[in-house]
């Protein structure tokens, strides 16, 4: 693996070598922005050993987080931070036990109980078929393998797996960003071509891929309305006023209102840039969005617990209602 080049790995593998890099410089003090996102929980419990293990050599730790269980776990001190502003401070047992600003609670209150039954998907003919895929890195390195995976309309099919596994290189398959591969992926029966270059617009359109990372997605030199609203004029063949009033009503609705939604990207959080990618993602009025750790990057109350029973997103928004949805997570 370590002889790979960087976007041979998953985003949990980058971040675990970003990690080691920082150890083996012998910093007196590191900052650790969300050193968990996109792990898996086994790895995600062995970063944390590793900084508390830091932590007891000497070396300060500054950890941002929005993983609760994360900072409970590692966090002596904690700061609570809303628009820019530090809201509460303290130790962290006296923050769990007795939070006193309201967004502090809101937080704590967020993390909910464990999710509850869904009901299952639509019965027809699956719409996304994939068969006997085989997927190579490099020269001939095979790092996945797929005998058959089948996505039936109105359905939610979740991909887990440790980081590293494959995921990722799996949703790039079906979106048409990863070509060296055998086998067939489907849309209504239609193969689908391996490369997105070789994809029809209603292709395009149709299968729309959700990065988990949302910054490198971006131009760092254009607004993010802008970036948004063209995929509207590309696919679904908007005009550029329908594209932007679009862009702007969808980004509100996930939570990106105008002032930010106008700024370049380099001025946005992490979260608020996956926002923006979903956004993108469901102008085209794609069929199949598939999703690879698009809420890695969100809050806890951005992303409200299960056992809420809040509706999908696309639900919440007028005109966005895919029929399939392949979100791929760890």
């Amino acid at each position: 693996m370590l002889r790979r080049y960087p976007h041979q790995l998953s985003g949990g593998q980058q971040q675990r070598v970003v990690l080691a890099q920082a150890l083996l410089l012998g910093a007196r003090v590191i900052v650790a922005d969300e050193p968990t996102t996109g792990q898996d929980a086994l790895t995600e419990s062995r970063i944390g050993d590793q900084l508390a293990a830091v932590a007891a050599r000497g070396i300060g730790v500054v950890l941002l987080s929005h993983d609760l269980d994360v900072v409970r776990a590692l966090a002596d001190e904690v700061l609570v931070m809303r628009a820019g502003r530090v809201v509460e401070s303290g130790p962290a047992a006296r923050l769990w036990a007795a939070p006193r600003h309201a967004w502090t609670r809101r937080l704590l209150d967020s993390q909910g109980a464990a999710p509850q039954d869904r009901p299952s998907g639509d019965a027809r003919q699956p719409a996304l078929v994939v068969r006997d895929l085989t997927a190579v890195h490099g020269r001939g390195n095979t790092v996945l393998r797929v005998p058959h995976l089948a996505l039936h309309p109105g359905a939610c099919l979740a991909v887990v797996g440790r980081s590293g596994s494959g995921k990722t290189t799996l949703a790039r398959c079906l979106a048409g960003l990863h070509r060296d591969h055998d086998g067939d992926v489907l849309l209504d029966g239609t193969p689908l071509p391996r490369s997105l270059r070789h994809r029809s617009h209603a292709q395009l359109a149709a299968v729309q891929y959700v990065f988990q990372d949302a910054r490198a997605a971006f131009d760092e030199h254009r607004p993010v309305l802008h970036q948004v609203a063209r995929t509207a004029v590309r696919l679904p063949g908007a005009g550029e006023r329908a594209a932007t009033e679009e862009a702007s009503a969808t980004l509100a609705r996930l939570g990106l209102p105008a002032e930010p939604a106008h700024r370049r990207p380099g001025e946005l959080s992490g979260g608020e840039l996956q926002r923006a990618a979903l956004a993108r993602a469901l102008l085209a009025h794609p069929r199949v969005l598939v999703c690879d750790e698009i809420t890695s990057g969100l809050d806890t109350v951005t992303l409200p617990s299960p056992s809420r029973r809040r509706p999908p997103v696309w639900t919440r928004i007028p005109g966005h209602e895919p029929k399939r949805v392949t979100p791929v997570t760890s």
